[in-house]
């Protein structure tokens, strides 16, 4: 299903299930993908693991997971040692952690024949491209966020012809660190590997 989209918004949330980690995320409501929710941690919760979720509406459910010593002490996945699939398929993750540009730094994706790729605007901004082949002329899906505290919130703007997955991986990756995108932000995600390190060492 390819459609041309209307912008919607989603609002963070948080809840405390009882017997279960306190939880994180966004939610709202697409015109035409239905409601929405991203969710962060999910269960299972084991050591050296996080995992983020979106689902909803018409969506397949997307999942992020990342592995690593580092996540112990993060509550969203990161970049690094990541993992992602959409519905029943993996999708194939690939990045050049040492270009200089956003552009360059971009997470590539590749989900059943369509390419993606997502470049960081800023530290809390991100656009996420499908490109164009023979049979769609393409989607961009831009991310936003305004406002503080209880007025935070996420604008999703889609351009072009969207469909599911486009729109449940634009969702899924507000819950996913992503500040290896910039440079910046990969220097401090660095420095912070490299602290956590010595103090486990210690």
């Amino acid at each position: 299903m390819h459609t041309t989209a209307a912008s919607f918004t989603l609002h963070p949330w948080t809840e405390r299930p009882p017997r279960e980690r306190p939880f994180s995320g966004w939610r709202g409501t697409s015109p035409e993908f239905g409601d929405i929710q991203v969710r962060y941690p999910v269960p299972p919760h084991l050591p050296q693991a996080g995992r983020a979720e979106a689902r909803g509406g018409f969506l397949p459910v997307a999942t992020f997971e990342s592995r690593g010593v580092h996540m112990d002490e993060l509550a969203r996945p990161t970049l690094n040692g990541a993992s992602l699939r959409v519905g029943d398929a993996v999708v194939h993750l690939s990045r050049n952690r040492w270009a200089p540009t956003r552009r360059g730094r971009s997470l590539h994706m590749r989900y059943l024949g369509d390419r993606y790729r997502l470049t960081a605007v800023n530290r809390r901004d991100y656009v996420l491209t499908r490109s164009a082949d023979s049979e769609s002329p393409g989607a961009v899906v831009t991310v936003t966020q305004s406002g503080f505290g209880k007025r935070k919130q996420l604008t999703v703007r889609p351009a072009g012809q969207a469909v599911p997955a486009d729109i449940a991986l634009a969702a899924l990756f507000s819950g996913v660190d992503r500040a290896v995108l910039t440079r910046r932000g990969a220097v401090r995600a660095g420095i912070s590997r490299i602290f956590s390190a010595w103090a486990g060492s210690r």
